[in-house]
């Protein structure tokens, strides 16, 4: 599989942000889709018909009799499902939201919100009297 790669500091940073993968077999195409699926952000899919289809992919079946990928296309309201026969390749063109993301992030920000949270009920209090 041809994976070209965006060299910006997000791609090195391990995110596929800007990583496009042209499958040569249907277990490379296969293994993409899984990345895709795992990937939250927007991609870009070519279609061998010649177009385009951007979307976020919230479901695919490689194991049925006709594999397919579903997404959500973008600026649309409808679902696309596009066949795993139809797809030249796979770009990772939206930003990855969970790119930098770490669980010692989230804690830091769950811990300052419960911090925000008793203060906002501190100061009620004092309003109110009770302190």
């Amino acid at each position: 599989m041809t994976d070209t790669k965006n060299h910006s500091s997000r791609a090195e940073s391990g995110s596929l942000e800007g990583r496009v993968f042209r499958p040569a077999s249907i277990s490379e195409l296969a293994e993409s889709v899984e990345l895709a699926f795992d990937y939250r952000g927007d991609i870009t899919l070519q279609l061998k018909s010649g177009e385009s289809v951007t979307g976020y992919v919230f479901n695919r079946d490689a194991s049925g009799s006709t594999p397919y990928l579903e997404l959500f296309p973008e600026g649309r309201s409808d679902v696309r499902k596009v066949l795993y026969a139809e797809v030249l390749s796979i770009a990772f063109t939206g930003e990855d939201t969970a790119s930098g993301k770490s669980w010692e992030t989230w804690i830091a920000k769950k811990e300052s919100d419960r911090w925000a949270e008793a203060e906002r009920i501190e100061a009620e209090a004092k309003a109110r009297g009770h302190l």
